[in-house]
């Protein structure tokens, strides 16, 4: 992660801008601040809190942004504004680097509100180095590739990979697959590759491959389509099988079959002697189409100052069935507005997100909560509590 060790040092004013590098406002609490900041096209918070004698200059973890120069851009353009005295730093990089083709890095948003084609769609689950990936779009060049990823590395390394060979037809996002495909349209998609996915075996809530996962993989593959699960995890193999046996839909189960192309940690597992599982699971029925709701609007107009508001705040988590929310630290830009922060949604899942309260307006912050059933139910509860007249 980029980050700046520095002497202590007084924040920037705000609002400012320097080199494309715009600071918009600071959010403060007793440990820590959040500083706004817009640069290419993209909002995020850089996090400054003190470390010893030093401050501690890093990239937000809620609002992270990719490509990661970019971090790295906002993090150089706030030392030069606020003549910091820089202890440390890994933010540096060659000039001669090669910088990954950013078209071809989409937010979520972009497959919630924009994303339409009329090729063959094709989804890899957590393509890792890339090798799969970039073989099945060098292959069926009439076909788009969705690669689905949470380790910034291997997305900077395929978007390198991607501009180097020229490849047109991947999309590379940075997001949970447990939750994309709730944003795909229903017969949508003709392949789904899961591939040597982390077996969580301490913790198998964590799995991507769950009855969840599968019933939105079969509504939006089309008939015929396929998920593929390809894994070398005895416990996963298992466990996948006991899923797949409680489907009507046809599926497959082949044990150490050769495939046009393999990770370097397959190629490894095999010179182990270690077994590899393929399982999957065939579409067979039309699906019907799905209406995404993302109006998250709050219909409630503030009348209180940001400290009354954090007082009516439960403490502790709110747990239902099927989503959760929880409040923690809030951050004060003026006696009438600030942030907080809150998890909402699945709890196996959960969106972490801040709520900015601005005068007499409250909205999301700096995006709206992705449009799934768990975050809608989230979002009405914290409606509900912010307009609690009976704890004020």
């Amino acid at each position: 992660m980029p980050h700046l060790i520095t002497k202590r040092q007084l924040t920037i004013q705000t609002p400012s801008e320097k080199d494309g590098v715009f600071f918009d406002f600071v959010a403060k609490s007793p440990k820590e601040e959040k500083i706004c900041v817009k640069a290419e096209g993209k909002k995020f918070f850089l996090t400054k809190l003190a470390k010893n004698e030093n401050d501690l200059i890093k990239l937000d973890l809620t609002t992270r942004v990719t490509p990661i120069s970019i971090a790295k851009k906002a993090l150089k353009t706030y030392a030069e504004l606020a003549n910091c005295e820089i202890i440390s730093s890994n933010i540096a990089s060659s000039p001669t680097k090669m910088e990954p083709k950013k078209e071809y890095l989409k937010e979520i948003s972009y497959f919630v509100d924009e994303f339409e084609t009329k090729k063959e769609i094709c989804i890899e689950v957590g393509f890792g180095s890339g090798r799969h990936l970039l073989y099945q779009a060098k292959t069926n060049t009439n076909k788009i590739y969705i690669g689905l990823e949470i380790h910034t590395p291997s997305i900077e390394q395929v978007l390198k990979q991607i501009r180097m060979e020229n490849i047109e037809n991947i999309l590379v996002v940075n997001y949970d697959a447990r939750l994309f495909l709730e944003f795909m349209g229903s017969n949508s998609i003709s392949q789904i590759f899961v591939h040597f996915p982390v077996p969580w075996d301490k913790k198998p809530h964590r799995r991507v491959m769950s009855h969840e996962f599968i019933n939105e993989a079969l509504r939006a593959l089309n008939v015929g389509g396929s998920l593929e699960l390809r894994t070398d995890s005895p416990l996963y193999y298992e466990y996948s099988k006991e899923l797949y046996s409680s489907y009507e839909e046809e599926s497959t189960i082949l044990k150490n079959q050769e495939l046009e192309v393999s990770s370097k940690y397959e190629d490894r597992w095999k010179r182990m002697g270690k077994d590899i599982w393929d399982l999957t699971i065939f579409a067979d029925k039309i699906s019907p189409d799905i209406i995404i709701n993302k109006d998250f609007t709050f219909n409630i107009e503030n009348q209180y100052l940001f400290d009354e508001i954090i007082k009516i705040l439960p403490e502790k988590p709110t747990v239902q069935d099927d989503f959760m929310v929880h409040f923690s630290h809030p951050f004060k830009i003026t006696e009438n507005s600030g942030l907080i922060h809150v998890s909402m949604g699945s709890f196996n899942k959960p969106l972490s997100i801040y709520i900015l309260v601005d005068n007499k307006k409250i909205s999301y912050f700096v995006t709206l909560p992705l449009p799934t059933s768990s975050n809608h139910k989230a979002h009405e509860l914290i409606e509900k509590i912010l307009i609690n007249e009976e704890k004020r």
